[in-house]
């Protein structure tokens, strides 16, 4: 039988036991670890002192080597990190440094321990990640099936055929001006068929292939089928599905495909987790995070660079919940104090990202948090709870082991070393990445300035755009520091006119801003963009208005009361409004949560043809 290499370290060395198991994690059985107190005397060639000041390895029939050298001859055993060894033994100069830095570790080792306790904790071995990943589908698989299920209570009223923006007429007018090509630059399932029945049927379709997904059905097919009734959905939904967690949750749904196992191997368990997929959700999350830190700076916004921005966004953001009225109480110092936190995590904490283990933690650890904070004030939708989902990526199998049912032994030690598997899956891995990472370099190079792509890159951009592969994020660039909105009335006579009440967003002046994430209400949040504009150049808000008229069922249903629940009026008119929180002698004395004051006219007066 063939003898095994050995490895031989100091044992009572807790910096050395941390990186031995490392090492055999890499290398699994292919060589033998052995601490020189107990094997010292199975090689009495070997002078003690040299066991003191370096490892040694043994290989039979090749004699002994140390020190740095010793390292690469040790991990070369397993082939795929055979490139370190040559490197060291081919390339001038190499070899001298290598033992120059490991002549320095190891007469430093004691104080090292520290450090790497406190970047990589007392975790050593080689990071695997197949809990990290069932949670992250897992948790992906929930906020598809939320998206989905929000979108399928009101996705008739938005686009059905008697909603606000019927899908049906809108693929009409496509087809006639595209032609063949519409089916690319407007990809989705409704060119065959989009009646209100099968927009619906869609969204219960995602809904239940998302809960198979969050209850482990880890497919790749699934993945994909989910990622194209979404994108069926984004382009079909027209105004209502242009936000930017619907494109993170496309973006984030096609890497899943590919970070899902494709196959099994030989002894039954399943492919492990690409670490380029999981770099590339890595990469993904460091964009959106450090992106709009970075836009809000680089706007030139002077409410973000002198630190007032959060003295007005609890009261102007779209859905601010009831915790943002307290929130907006709170004094100048602390709104400054609060901006400069939040420039920290998102200028500075996205860095951690990529830092050893202990330090990526606490990274995940105040992305985490602030989506928690920002959460508490504003009814931002999924978005929190996607972004969190991607900070899983952050996290090991190590680490949720201890809070994995049955984690302790889950995924211990079964993988001493990655093999090859086979060769179209790496292919495609390898493609997406390669396109991933060029478009995503142009897109992060543009936020000091405007980078010029080369032709054959911007061409690649504009012909991926349609599926939001990759895509621009960066939320509150500039804050807005009033809040207009827009009040629906209707009337009978042009005398008495009676205000349309909606279901979240603003209007009663005594009703408190209320919780509804993550499901979002896509008219009430598109009425605030609307409220900055004019209704001329958002033309939806009149069609609106006319199924107002109309008296649709669907549309109604978007609303929280109708104050014409017989018959619709004849009359119809929308108003901007200033609205502003009271404070709290305002409230106690009348109980109001806003005060607002009467701008101007937002829309003129509209009837229906042939009514007087």
């Amino acid at each position: 039988m063939r003898r095994k290499p050995v490895l031989i370290y100091d044992g009572d060395c807790k910096f050395c036991r941390q990186w031995i198991a490392r090492w055999r994690h890499v290398t699994g059985n292919r060589v033998e670890y052995a601490p020189f107190q107990e094997a010292g005397e199975r090689f009495p060639y070997i002078p003690p002192e040299r066991f003191d000041r370096s490892i040694q390895f043994v290989e039979p029939g090749r004699g002994v080597t140390e020190g740095a050298r010793a390292v690469f001859r040790a991990l070369a055993c397993n082939p795929r990190h055979r490139l370190p060894l040559w490197v060291y033994e081919h390339l001038p100069g190499v070899a001298p440094v290598c033992e120059w830095v490991y002549r320095r570790v190891a007469r430093h080792r004691h104080g090292l321990w520290t450090v790497t306790r406190l970047l990589w904790g007392e975790w050593a071995e080689r990071p695997t990640w197949f809990l990290t990943r069932a949670l992250f589908l897992r948790c992906l698989g929930i906020v598809y099936a939320v998206a989905f299920a929000s979108l399928m209570v009101q996705i008739a009223g938005l686009v059905g055929s008697n909603g606000i923006l019927p899908a049906a007429d809108y693929f009409h007018r496509i087809a006639e001006q595209l032609g063949a090509v519409r089916f690319w630059f407007f990809p989705s399932v409704f060119w065959v068929n989009a009646t209100d029945g099968f927009l619906e049927a869609v969204c219960a379709a995602g809904v239940a292939g998302a809960m198979a997904l969050a209850m482990g059905w880890f497919r790749p097919a699934l993945l994909l089928l989910l990622w194209m009734l979404y994108l069926s959905l984004f382009t079909a939904g027209q105004v209502f599905l242009g936000y930017q967690w619907d494109t993170l949750l496309l973006e984030s749904g096609f890497l899943a495909i590919f970070l899902a196992p494709a196959y099994r191997r030989s002894d039954g368990t399943p492919e492990p987790p690409s670490l380029l997929v999981l770099w590339l959700g890595r990469l993904l999350l460091f964009k959106l995070i450090f992106s709009s830190g970075f836009g809000k700076l680089a706007g030139g916004d002077p409410t973000w660079h002198n630190l007032t921005a959060l003295a007005y966004h609890y009261e102007t953001q779209p859905l601010p919940t009831w915790v943002a009225w307290y929130a907006h109480q709170l004094p100048l110092a602390f709104h400054q104090a609060s901006a400069l936190a939040m420039f920290f995590i998102q200028l500075a904490a996205p860095f951690l990202i990529f830092a050893p283990r202990r330090a990526r933690h606490v990274g995940c650890a105040l992305l985490v948090v602030f989506q928690g904070l920002i959460a508490l004030t504003g009814n931002y939708t999924f978005f929190n709870l996607l972004t969190v989902t991607l900070c899983v990526l952050l996290l090991d199998d190590g680490f949720l082991r201890r809070f994995w049912p049955g984690g302790k032994t889950a995924y211990r030690g079964d993988i001493p070393f990655r093999t090859r598997g086979p060769l179209l899956p790496r292919l495609r891995v390898g493609l997406l990445a390669a396109v991933v990472l060029l478009l995503t370099l142009f897109q992060v190079s543009g936020l000091a300035g405007r980078v010029q792509p080369p032709v054959a890159v911007q061409q690649l951009m504009d012909w991926l755009r349609p599926l939001r592969l990759v895509n621009n994020y960066g939320l509150f660039t500039i804050m807005t520091t009033r809040r207009p909105e827009i009040i629906v009335e209707g009337s009978n006579d042009l005398d008495t006119w009676r205000e349309y009440e909606f279901k979240w967003k603003p209007g009663n002046v005594r009703r408190p801003p209320a919780f509804v994430a993550p499901h979002q209400p896509r008219l009430d949040w598109q009425l605030w963009f609307a409220a900055f504009s004019t209704y001329e150049r958002d033309a939806w808000v009149v069609r609106f208005l006319v199924r107002l008229l109309e008296g649709s069922p669907p549309v109604l249903g978007l609303l929280g009361k109708n104050p014409f629940p017989d018959a619709p009026p004849r009359y119809i008119r929308a108003w901007l409004y200033d609205y502003r929180f009271t404070d709290f002698a305002a409230r106690k004395a009348s109980g109001t949560w806003w005060r607002r004051q009467r701008l101007k006219p937002y829309t003129p007066i509209f009837h229906l043809p042939g009514s007087p």
